[in-house]
């Protein structure tokens, strides 16, 4: 089939079930009714093939089916799905909240800006009743008060006035539209922050609430009752899955209590614990902010009494910023205002989604239970505390622990950190995963187990488990969105969770490491003129300082300046000597001197005679 096609057959379903929904007297949205109509079709019990296109038949089982699920207002399942998708659908995130309500003030001030920046205005009256709407636009955009009070309507304009005579409307209409535009708001800004600096100087402030005290008061009021909400949510799912524990091990009792509805009846205090905690977050961060804001207040308000002080004229760019800071602070709280009110309204909205736990187990049922030990979560996570996954019993497997790993705790734990062993092998039990034992990866995922025996079983076979998990969230639509699990259900992302859909957390694991890097990176830069001696360079200070007093003179001539180039040629010296007739010198004679008779002769003695040859210096 087309997809034009098929989404044409799919928007005439929703249309019909609508439409025999509101017979029957029970109003449902087409988002409601195309949540239904998806887990009819996911369910197996139901006989649908997803592979074959639906018949006519087909359709009209689905009509019943869907229509029959719809109008049972005793079913814990059906209160759970609507839950979701009325949370899904009217919560958002604070970043987009804030950006979506200012567009929505933008737009209601557009008309009123129009009429200011599309103004012709020549006469007196025309300039004055252009400057009365400018007041208006002012007074509107600022929210601080009626612009049909008078007293306000006078001090707005006395501020006004202030910084912007009606004399200048001239100049103003001159302007182009967006200066006109961007003038109109700045006006509104300073204006503000006059108000407000006069009204904690106790001179002015008409109109004007104590929005610091008013959220001072009303935020520990809600967080009180979000809290409250929360703590009755926590009692119930801990006694329903003390009940269902119970019931696993006494068939006796499994027969009068009906584990599958309880289960259901778990999965939807479960769901309403989840979102009171995500709006209890949000409203924590609304406490912190305004907290923050408070001091700035404070400060800039006491920074601008420091400026002003007696003083009978101060320079605008003093104490234009500080107004306008004051204006955007101011805003913020209002921000802060309307986000509270929303949030506690979304929790008001959601009880109802309730309604059924009372006429399916009244509390004298519940109470009545002989020997039921009831555990909170906490207590669970104790009990095994100690107990830890051994990494010698793995090979392939890997295990994070909170020592091990950085960022242990921002992890995303898969099934919404319940234990997914005791979940598929149980038909649906929630009970709450123990990170302390050790957190397995497994295909770039993580899970957490409520016992080390779980843990071991799960690791053996995950894809066994995945599965059945898989197969129970086609049964029960509502642990789709519950436990998170949109990589299997794409087709089901609920708004409120598609920026968690990409988010990959990946562990930061410690380990012990090393490196080793070059002594000397980058080149050496030596600088040859760098002195370490004091006295060398006061030496150098002293040379410059003279040379300060010194004046170099120099003369250059029209005449050779550039006239020829000079240069100069010598001939190498001659290899030169000196002859004379007789050779000449002068030494010592060497002396000769012998002994004759030293060979001996016949007789016995022997006699030698010295005879000197040596000749005369002289005859030398």
């Amino acid at each position: 089939m087309p997809p034009t096609q098929a989404e044409s057959v799919i928007k005439n379903i929703i249309r019909e079930i609508g439409q025999e929904c509101a017979g029957h007297g029970e109003i449902v949205s087409e988002t409601l009714a195309a949540f239904v109509v998806k887990a009819v079709v996911l369910d197996p019990s139901n006989g649908f093939n997803m592979d074959r296109p639906l018949v006519k038949s087909d359709v009209q089982k689905l009509v019943k089916l869907c229509v029959s699920r719809l109008l049972d207002s005793k079913n814990p399942s059906l209160d759970t799905i609507k839950m979701q998708v009325y949370f899904d659908m009217n919560y958002t995130s604070r970043e987009e909240f804030l950006e979506e309500h200012h567009r929505v003030l933008e737009s209601r001030l557009g008309s009123v800006m129009r009429e200011i920046t599309d103004n012709r205005a020549c006469a007196r009256e025309e300039l004055e009743s252009l400057y009365r709407k400018i007041v208006s636009y002012v007074l509107l955009r600022s929210g601080l008060g009626s612009p049909t009070d008078i007293k306000i309507v006078r001090e707005a304009t006395a501020a006004l006035q202030s910084i912007f005579p009606q004399a200048e409307l001239g100049t103003f209409l001159t302007l182009s539209k967006k200066d006109k535009e961007r003038q109109l708001k700045e006006f509104t800004m300073i204006v503000t922050g006059i108000r407000l600096f006069n009204r904690d100087c106790g001179k002015g402030g008409e109109g004007i609430d104590d929005l610091p005290a008013i959220l001072r008061e009303a935020i520990p009021t809600t967080t009180q009752h979000i809290d409250c909400q929360l703590q009755t949510a926590q009692d119930q799912a801990y006694r329903y899955t003390a009940i269902l524990e119970k019931a696993a091990s006494n068939p006796l009792l499994s027969m009068e209590l009906q584990p599958s509805m309880l289960k259901e009846a778990l999965y939807n205090v479960r769901q309403y614990e989840i979102f009171l905690q995500i709006i209890l977050s949000d409203i924590i961060t609304c406490a912190q902010e305004v907290e923050l804001m408070i001091k700035q207040l404070g400060a800039q308000l006491e920074q601008l009494k420091m400026i002003v002080k007696s003083k009978t004229a101060v320079p605008t760019s003093q104490v234009f910023p500080i107004f306008i800071a004051l204006s955007n602070l101011w805003t913020s709280f209002q921000d802060e205002i309307v986000l509270i009110s929303v949030l506690s309204n979304l929790t008001t909205h959601l009880e109802p989604f309730l309604g059924a736990h009372e006429l399916l187990f009244p509390e004298k049922v519940m109470q009545n239970l002989d020997g039921l030990t009831v555990k909170t979560d906490v207590s669970r996570v104790k009990e095994h505390l100690e107990d830890r996954v051994h990494l010698v019993d793995f090979r392939k497997q890997e295990w994070l622990f909170p020592e091990t790993t950085a960022n242990f705790d921002k992890l995303l734990i898969q099934c919404r950190g319940f234990c997914p062993y005791t979940f598929a092998t149980t038909d649906g039990l929630l009970l709450p995963g123990n990170p302390a034992i050790g957190i397995l990866k497994y295909k770039e995922k993580y899970y957490t187990f409520n016992t080390r025996d779980a843990a071991y079983l799960f690791a053996e076979n995950p894809e066994n488990y995945i599965g059945l998990i898989r197969e129970k969230a086609k049964k029960n639509a509502e642990l789709i969105q519950l436990l998170e699990l949109h990589q299997q259900f794409e087709t089901l992302i609920p708004y409120s969770q598609m920026k968690d859909v990409d988010k990959h957390i990946k562990p930061i694991t410690m380990s012990e490491s090393s490196t080793q890097t070059d002594t000397h990176i980058l080149p050496p830069t030596i600088v040859r003129s760098y002195e370490w001696n004091e006295w060398e360079l006061r030496r150098k200070a002293i040379k410059l300082a003279n040379l300060h007093q010194k004046a170099t003179h120099s003369v250059q001539t029209d005449l050779s300046h550039m006239r020829r180039e000079n240069c100069s040629q010598v001939y190498p010296p001659k290899d030169a000597g000196t002859q004379s007739k007789r050779e000449g010198s002068s030494r010592v004679p060497r002396p000769q001197i012998y002994i004759a008779g030293l060979r001996g002769g016949q007789g016995k003695v022997t006699s030698g005679v010295k005879v000197n040859l040596t000749r005369a210096v002289d005859e030398t």
